[in-house]
């Protein structure tokens, strides 16, 4: 089994720059599209709960890049858990280009910290990870501080 979550992504024209590679927030916009698609797919009881008063506040992104990447390179964005604390997450982030005879290259690894948080916006206090959120995350924990 596998110890990752895996959202493919086709670079477009779009995120690169004039030079032709990938401009560097757009990794950071992945990882934010990889979260997302980990809740509507392995949690979506958690949906709900952040269309009550559930939020999800990210306290720290981090990118390391080691490659290029650019136009129509195919990128599988593998997140796992590395910490599960009472109200916080941390997530592993890896990037990885898929070749077309089926190698794959490790371009960059980030991470994400995130605070589970409740309450109208003035009065917003941390609240304890879902149990469900949790239970959606086990799978994906390598070497998970608690």
């Amino acid at each position: 089994m596998e110890r990752w979550f895996e959202y493919r992504h086709t670079v477009g024209f779009e995120e690169t720059n004039i030079v032709g590679n990938v401009y560097y927030v757009n990794y950071l916009r992945w990882q934010g599209r990889c979260r997302e698609m980990f809740l509507k797919e392995r949690a979506p009881e958690v949906l709900a709960d952040l269309q009550a008063d559930l939020k999800l506040f990210t306290l720290r992104v981090d990118c390391e890049f080691f490659a290029e990447i650019t136009a129509f390179d195919e990128l599988a964005i593998r997140m796992h858990l590395r910490e599960l604390a009472q109200t916080q997450i941390e997530f592993g982030f890896d990037y990885v280009r898929l070749d077309a005879d089926g190698g794959e290259v490790l371009v960059a690894r980030g991470a994400q910290r995130v605070a589970c948080m409740r309450g109208p916006n003035t009065r917003t206090v941390p609240s304890r990870v879902p149990a469900a959120l949790e239970a959606a995350l086990k799978p994906y924990a390598t070497g998970v501080r608690a």
